[in-house]
């Protein structure tokens, strides 16, 4: 009929979509809160430098961002989903009284997509636990993430990742749920706008009519030059993680 194709261009609506790290948030979510969560516990807080320095000679030593990201999820193995979801809770909080948590350039770039009525969309490598709260704080329409496996009964994390597509939600697996995600809600990817920080975000600023690179990583301002990307500046330098007082039992123990 002559009218179908304006009335489906009509129905297919614009979204926004955000890697976290970095890009919404100054530092990155994982280690911010391993730090908190082995503080919480009563390590010592070189246990979780100790860790974030394994995984930065990983990547220093070229291997990929996809395993350096199961290899943090390794250290979750036995661990209670609720008390890593309460802490992630704990540790949130934390960062927001102290301030300085998010990227204040697309944190407001967020707010004008929502008062535009686009979807805002965040995409991470990092897992629902921490990401839960921070999507509710932005009120943001949908999470796609990297999802740790839990056991079904004692629900304890396996240290190894779901099971699913698009695991972990790194590089062209961003991209791949990204056009499912729009299939799925009638988003038009043309009309909609993508931010990220780092190289491996490349396929998922691909994907949408516009692009805003966050930052100065080389290769992806390359690609911005080329493409017609638009660019913000980098995050500040995080402030430190607020540990909380040590407290050895978990959540909701009886003491």
């Amino acid at each position: 009929p002559p009218g179908w194709t304006a009335m489906t261009s009509a129905e297919h609506r614009p979204a926004a979509f955000f890697d976290v790290d970095n890009t919404l948030t100054r530092g990155t979510a994982l280690f911010r809160f391993l730090e908190y969560w082995y503080a919480a516990r009563g390590r010592p807080p070189h246990d979780a430098v100790r860790e974030r320095q394994r995984l930065k000679a990983m990547t220093a030593a070229g291997v990929s961002r996809e395993e350096t990201n199961r290899a943090y999820f390794r250290l979750l193995a036995g661990a209670p989903a609720a008390e890593i979801a309460r802490y992630a809770e704990d540790w949130f909080q934390a960062e927001l009284t102290q301030g300085a948590f998010f990227h204040e350039p697309v944190l407001r770039a967020l707010h004008a997509h929502r008062r535009e009525g686009h979807p805002v969309v965040l995409v991470s490598g990092s897992f629902p636990a921490v990401l839960l709260p921070l999507l509710e704080h932005c009120a943001a329409d949908h999470l796609l993430c990297t999802e740790p496996e839990i056991t079904p009964f004692a629900r304890t994390y396996t240290g190894r990742l779901a099971d699913r597509p698009h695991q972990p939600m790194i590089g062209d697996a961003k991209a791949g749920a990204v056009r499912e995600l729009a299939a799925a809600h009638r988003i038009d990817l043309t009309a909609s706008t993508a931010y990220g920080d780092h190289v491996s975000d490349a396929p998922l600023l691909s994907l949408t009519g516009r692009a805003v690179i966050v930052g100065d990583d080389p290769d992806l301002r390359r690609l911005a030059a080329h493409h017609g990307w638009h660019r913000l500046p980098k995050a500040p330098d995080p402030l430190a993680v607020p540990l909380p007082e040590p407290n050895p039992s978990p959540p909701g123990a009886l003491l």
